[in-house]
């Protein structure tokens, strides 16, 4: 295991927000449900590569631990035959949360993190921006690396038939590219605006 997922990297984070002693148990069910063998995407190398964002893009947190908390558990729970993983993964969270002592006010905020990965609406505060941006640093990869995440959500949805799955696809492409802006946070449109916008003209004619 990297030492991006190892369980140092998940203690300090408890340890930003006050919890000395991290859940080693809870960690441990975090990286199988990782590694579970229907993930072709919202796995291990996801969840690495959203952390290794957060260490190279420099961009201001109200609460850097909380995102980073709310990006260990963002897809804690992934079922492509269910539309309520982010709300599972948030409850999940929040058990977790109170049972290491944290307050109200903290674990709603936590919770309010890992629903906006929905990407159903725009983001309500600073910290909800830089989660979105960094779940969605993705789709501004270099292109080879696009092209493998491209492939393996297909393969995460091949249970959906080839003409439905197009049409399904490049809808939601199509309204990632119709955004006045695809990343709110100043840092992550810098650094990934351009090459998503490339990316995902390429994959939307592929679809056509």
């Amino acid at each position: 295991m990297s030492e991006r997922l190892g369980f140092a990297a998940w203690a300090r984070v408890w340890a930003q927000l006050g919890v000395e002693c991290a859940s080693r148990q809870t960690h441990e069910a975090l990286i199988r449900h990782y590694r579970e063998p229907h993930r072709a995407y919202h796995s291990c190398q996801h969840l690495e590569e959203c952390l290794q964002v957060r260490d190279c893009v420099d961009a201001a947190c109200q609460s850097p631990a909380e995102v980073d908390l709310a990006l260990w558990f963002h897809d804690a729970i992934y079922d492509p035959l269910r539309h309520d993983n982010e709300l599972r993964s948030a409850q999940w969270l929040d058990t977790v949360a109170r049972d290491s002592g944290l307050d109200e006010a903290t674990r709603r905020r936590l919770h309010d993190l890992i629903m906006v990965t929905r990407h159903d609406g725009a983001p309500a505060t600073v910290d909800e921006a830089v989660l979105v941006d960094t779940d969605l640093a993705i789709l501004g990869a270099p292109f080879e690396r696009f092209e493998e995440y491209d492939q393996q959500v297909r393969r995460e949805y091949r249970h959906v038939p080839s003409f439905l799955y197009r049409r399904k696809r490049r809808q939601v492409l199509e309204g990632f590219l119709a955004r006045e802006r695809i990343y709110t946070n100043a840092a992550y449109f810098d650094a990934f605006e351009q090459q998503a916008r490339a990316n995902l003209a390429r994959a939307i004619g592929r679809l056509a």
